[in-house]
């Protein structure tokens, strides 16, 4: 492979981490443009050094850092005693992950097509399930209710 298309490579994996670390900076969620773009690069630079863009290595380094980034996007989750933050920036680490290793194998179109899907959820998801929510309130299921004191 040459050195241009190794710079290609790894120059759209930090652009597109780039690009969704933006956008879960100004949604003022902890993880940025900073921890994208080198979530996206780094898996790249991984599938690239170790698996060598194609072949079985590549995919048992992909399989290595989309399980292993699942502790990085675990951090970003808390939960209280009403709700769960942090699960959409969780996703968006994952999926830089995800789309450094597509990159760095050269899969273009699942590239280019899966990356506009993915600022389409991100930038009218939240509206969507406002208006959902609006017209159909969610209903509590069991788990979700406050326990009861025992009287034992």
């Amino acid at each position: 492979m040459e050195t241009t298309e190794i710079a290609l490579r790894l120059g759209i994996a930090a652009l597109i981490g780039v690009a969704l670390g933006l956008n879960r900076d100004l949604h003022g969620k902890p993880t940025g443009v900073r921890t994208l773009g080198l979530v996206g690069l780094g898996s790249a630079v991984a599938v690239l050094a170790i698996g060598q863009g194609d072949g079985a290595n590549a995919g048992r380094v992909m399989q290595g850092i989309a399980t292993g980034i699942g502790f990085l996007g675990a951090g970003v989750i808390i939960r209280t005693s009403d709700h769960v933050h942090g699960l959409t920036t969780a996703a968006c680490v994952w999926l830089t992950a995800c789309f450094g290793a597509a990159c760095a194998v050269g899969d273009w179109r699942v590239t280019l097509l899966s990356a506009p899907v993915v600022f389409c959820i991100l930038v009218y998801g939240g509206m969507f399930e406002r208006f959902v929510h609006r017209h159909w309130p969610p209903t509590r299921n069991e788990t979700d209710r406050p326990r009861r004191k025992s009287n034992r």
